[in-house]
């Protein structure tokens, strides 16, 4: 008979929230197929070793384990910064801060350069000018910045169109804005290899998503082919949107307003 009490519960509470975090993590990333494997070939090891007591296939399997704990590391190294970079900024206190603030002073402020951003993009989206926006929000993109040209300006709906203009030289790169600001410009981003991005998404799009795979970031792309706009974040395949719509997502997710 198993000893079967209250913290038997908890353990497999905590085990089933941990998967559940884990696997929504791989969902946006191209990894989930290789994930289901792992759950499949543990819970075999699971069986063997715990349930049915086959010591030969049991220690078989231990050695595997003992070594697939280290390649898992290499393989999902990414996905784990990423889970360990969320549970670092979740406990943050920024919703506190807020108390403090001039609230309507501020949000003046982060309004209208929401609405520069999204006034910038709407003229790109007619002129059919390509352009890629990250902004900075927990995790520093400093390491990204240092790969193009540093300007720290004010956030402007001309100089945006200017910086993307096709016969500028900066116009291949991305924009970072961060702390309020345009902190650089042609700046080269991480590209993404997911299997699953649509292949009429080019190469801007896919330097979108790779930088949210590796940071909480949040990506504006405006399509040189089509002028269509789009956003994405946490890692996730990039979705068009209007001017409303990129309005809201931008407070939402920069402001939480």
């Amino acid at each position: 008979m198993f000893d079967f009490g209250l913290k038997d519960i908890v353990d497999i509470l905590i085990v089933a929230v941990m998967l559940y975090y884990l696997y929504r993590l791989m969902k946006n990333s191209s990894a989930l197929s290789l994930f289901y494997g792992v759950l499949a070939f543990t819970a075999i090891w699971v069986v063997t070793s715990e349930i049915l007591d086959m010591r030969l296939t049991g220690t078989i399997l231990d050695k595997f384990m003992g070594i697939g704990l280290i390649v898992l590391v290499i393989i999902f190294q990414d996905q784990i910064k990423r889970f360990l970079i969320d549970i670092g900024t979740h406990g943050r206190l920024s919703n506190f801060k807020k108390i403090f603030r001039h609230a309507d002073k501020k949000n003046s402020k982060q309004h209208a350069q929401v609405l520069a951003v999204v006034y910038a993009c709407m003229s790109m989206h007619k002129s059919k000018t390509g352009a890629l926006i990250a902004f900075q929000r927990e995790n520093s993109l400093t390491d990204y910045e240092k790969t193009g040209d540093e300007i720290d300006a004010d956030i402007n709906m001309r100089l945006i169109e200017n910086i993307f203009f096709k016969n500028s030289p900066l116009h291949d790169g991305a924009m970072i804005i961060a702390g309020g600001r345009i902190a650089s410009v042609g700046c080269i981003l991480p590209v993404s290899h997911k299997m699953d991005i649509p292949k009429h998404l080019g190469l801007r799009h896919r330097a979108a998503v790779g930088l949210t795979e590796k940071t909480d970031a949040v990506c504006i792309v405006v399509s040189e082919e089509t002028g269509n706009i789009s956003v994405t974040m946490k890692g996730e395949t990039p979705r068009k949107v209007d001017s409303i719509e990129l309005e809201k997502f931008l407070s939402d997710t920069l402001y939480g307003s």
